[in-house]
């Protein structure tokens, strides 16, 4: 669930003691109140970030009481007006069946829309879907795609699905080097999961494997770094 709203807290205000306690309270609740009634003022006026971020209040209970009916009509309003960050929510909200009837197909309709904009999170729930077969039929190789999609983004957990394809050659030919550079970036960033499996790996590939995929982890790196630094 993608909740990038953050329910405004003006706690400076209230530092060091200038302001009772029971005052502190109150001038916090106006606060949050004013924030609310802000955001629901540009939803309400058909600004996409604001009904998005509505409806993340409506779904976390930030500033209003939880009701994931309301935050599925202001997700949908936000989506249909093509933020991607509302899609993919949207889509967790079917998954889960939350405010809506539950209903994997429609879940996956939405992670889609989300992921052809190049939202990389949206391109790994993707993938895991094919790749379970879980509201689509099972396909390995769209689910290796839209991993590679979400890998190239730098998103860890895509990267290690994404080594692990290629080590038991799942939806592309079996690559020990590409596994072993896929794995390897995953666990550069501190995935667990990605850390045991790279040291497992080790012991099984020749040196010439090992090397090509550190060699290839290097290059990404590179080209990557490059990338950023254009921008």
């Amino acid at each position: 669930m993608r909740g990038l709203f953050v329910l405004v807290v003006f706690s400076v205000l209230f530092l060091g003691g200038c302001l009772p306690f029971s005052q502190k309270a109150e001038s916090t609740s106006n606060a949050a109140e004013s924030v609310e009634q802000q955001i629901r003022a540009k939803a309400e006026q058909g600004l996409a970030e604001a009904q998005f971020n509505l409806g993340v209040m409506y779904d976390e209970g930030q500033g209003v009481q939880q009701d994931y009916n309301q935050a599925v009509a202001w997700y949908r309003k936000a989506a249909e007006q093509g933020s991607a960050e509302a899609q993919f929510n949207l889509g967790v909200m079917y998954e889960k069946g939350r405010g809506v009837s539950q209903d994997d197909s429609q879940a996956v309709a939405w992670y889609r829309k989300a992921a052809e904009q190049g939202d990389a999170v949206a391109q790994f729930t993707l993938g895991v879907m094919y790749y379970e077969g879980q509201g689509v039929q099972q396909d390995y190789s769209q689910a290796a795609a839209w991993y590679h999609k979400a890998a190239e983004q730098g998103h860890a957990k895509a990267q290690f699905n994404l080594g692990v394809m290629y080590k038991k050659g799942q939806g592309v030919p079996q690559d020990y080097a590409q596994a072993y550079m896929w794995i390897n970036l995953a666990a550069a960033k501190g995935l667990e999961n990605a850390v045991k499996t790279r040291d497992n790996l080790v012991k099984k590939l020749t040196p010439s494997q090992i090397e090509e995929g550190q060699k290839l982890a290097r290059e990404w790196i590179a080209m990557h770094t490059k990338a950023q630094t254009a921008q």
